[in-house]
């Protein structure tokens, strides 16, 4: 059996203009990187906006599991099935974070012969856009500490600079650090610390912002400290919008790329869902909707973060609107949900499976009657399904209204897709209720308690008096229409990772808040979980190298 990189490298691609031709872009709309990957130009961006929307697909997951789901393999099929059957669908992802491709869960670019590709340069270094962020993102941190070297006029005070470095690494060492030593003449010494990449308030405002405009403006209001009266100073207050803004100008045109059948894909930002929300930029994702008449695109892990997230978030701030979800999983997963060791899931075990599938309710019972929205469960095909357990899934998911449809795309592609295509496409002509899961006017810690009790099944949340005391700040300071942005573990609807299947009654506890004025949300740190990653014991990256050829092998 071939390796998903293997498959990639054995893929016949067509040169990017080629694809842009098919969706009608011209050729000078475009911004080539070598012959098959292209940014599009804003220009030829805002020459669409009067054209009419197709409709928008949005593929979500179960809570993540180490047996795997194949969420972002199933957004690659669906949108070569939807192809497949003659429909005119475009596909819009994230970009692969670097910390995922040499750490623990891979990269990002769909397995089997559901891909995106080039698959190696999607994975690492793309078209450079996660190295401009962290730019624009480490300026802004170079910029503070020198205008606290050279007098302080802002009157920052030290122990309350908010604004962190990032880097596109997991690395533990850095999460708690101490800048500045050395003497005098390194400037003034004080506690730091980095987050990766798709953690930084400058990923975020990239992937909300509508033009280069609305970038330059968020970036100018985003809160980067306080003075020891807690007055807030602003990324504007030291003129840093401007030079940030040079620095992600060419980064903000989207990415043009293609699947294994030749199929068009925008490619283009990255936040997680697990401390971020989790979705691609809106302007890639507006712009597929003028060119397509069906867009497939992802929300990060299960649908209690991403999806959630994608609707009160990107939906809230952007007035997209999904026509229908695809809700993914495996029989493997629901059976470790229900209990069973990773090692053993290919077995048969319909007791595990009956107790693992309340995770999977769950996630319907959100998206049907929390989201308003109406959808279908995709289940991604393993030779070892048995007909009792499909049978079994079949019945309980049917009753709540939702159909379960087997792929095959891992395996057969587009074609392996189809079942699911005609499922979704016959879904969009249904009328939905969209609804977001609490109004802007709600106060923050309510909006905070209705995630928790609504979408996790929580009894209730909790914070200490600091906390409580900063949440309360930020609504008086006039914060509070704010969505929020909860960062939070992705393997359990609690903030408990190794409590699998469907917890209840349990408690939410949040234990950091942060400001994203300029992203305009605010982020609510809950458990353990971490804005900068670590390593795992064996990471992807010792299994990645070059062969004497010049061709990259052990990238999955």
């Amino acid at each position: 059996m071939l390796s998903d990189i293997e498959i990639a490298q054995k893929a016949s691609m067509k040169k990017i203009y080629e694809i842009a031709d098919g969706l009608g872009i011209p050729q000078d709309a475009l911004e080539p990187y070598g012959h098959y990957k292209a940014k599009v130009s804003l220009q030829y961006v805002d020459s669409l906006k009067d054209k009419k929307n197709g409709k928008l697909i949005l593929v979500t997951a179960i809570s993540p599991t180490p047996a795997g789901e194949g969420k972002t393999t199933t957004t690659v099929g669906l949108g070569d099935a939807l192809n497949h059957i003659g429909k005119k669908a475009i596909i819009c992802l994230r970009e692969p974070s670097l910390g995922p491709v040499f750490g623990m869960k891979g990269g990002a670019a769909g397995g089997g012969y559901a891909q995106v590709v080039p698959m190696e340069d999607i994975n690492l270094h793309f078209t450079g856009d996660f190295n401009a962020i962290a730019l624009a993102n480490n300026l802004l941190s170079a910029l503070i500490d020198n205008h606290i070297n050279h007098g302080n006029e802002l009157g920052f005070d030290v122990r309350r600079v908010t604004w962190k470095r990032v880097m596109d690494m997991n690395d533990r060492a850095l999460r708690d650090i101490t800048i500045a030593l050395g003497g005098p003449g390194n400037g003034y010494p004080r506690q730091d610390g980095f987050d990766i990449v798709v953690a930084s308030e400058i990923m975020a405002i990239f992937c909300l912002a509508t033009s280069l405009n609305d970038l330059k403006a968020r970036i100018a209001k985003i809160v980067v400290g306080y003075t020891k009266d807690l007055k807030p100073i602003l990324a504007k207050d030291l003129h840093a919008q401007g030079a940030m803004t040079a620095l992600l100008k060419d980064a903000l045109l989207p990415n043009l790329v293609q699947t294994l059948e030749n199929n068009p894909a925008f490619i283009h930002g990255g936040p997680f869902a697990n401390i971020a929300h989790g979705c691609n930029s809106v302007i890639a994702t507006q712009t597929a909707l003028k060119l397509g008449d069906y867009v497939v695109t992802e929300a990060g892990f299960g649908a209690d973060l991403g999806a959630e997230k994608f609707i009160d978030i990107k939906c809230r701030k952007s007035g997209l609107r999904p026509d229908a979800v695809v809700i993914v999983a495996t029989l493997r997963a629901l059976k470790f949900h229900g209990g069973m060791d990773v090692k053993e899931v290919s077995n048969e075990n319909l007791a595990a499976l009956e107790k693992g599938i309340v995770n999977l309710e769950r996630h319907v019972h959100n998206v049907m009657n929390n989201y308003g929205l109406p959808c279908i469960v995709s289940v991604n095909h393993r030779t070892h399904d048995t007909e009792a357990e499909v049978a079994l899934l079949m019945d309980r998911v049917g009753k709540l209204g939702c159909k379960v449809v087997m792929a095959k795309h891992w395996a057969d592609g587009g074609k392996g897709g189809a079942e699911v295509a005609k499922e979704v496409v016959a879904l969009c002509e249904q009328p939905s209720n969209f609804k977001f899961v609490y109004p802007d006017e709600m106060p923050l810690w309510d909006k905070m308690k209705t995630i928790a009790t609504k979408i996790y099944g929580a009894s209730d949340i909790a914070a200490d008096n600091k906390i409580r005391g900063q949440i309360k700040r930020l609504q008086d300071d006039g914060y509070g229409h704010y969505p929020v942005c909860v960062a939070k573990t992705q393997y359990s609807f609690s903030t408990d990772a190794a409590l699998r299947g469907a917890p209840s009654n349990h408690i939410v506890t949040i234990r950091e808040v942060r400001l994203a004025a300029g992203a305009e949300f605010i982020v609510m740190v809950c458990g353990d979980v971490m804005t900068m990653p670590g390593l795992p014991k064996v990471p992807s990256a010792v299994a990645i190298d070059v062969d004497d050829n010049g061709k990259i092998v052990g990238l999955f």
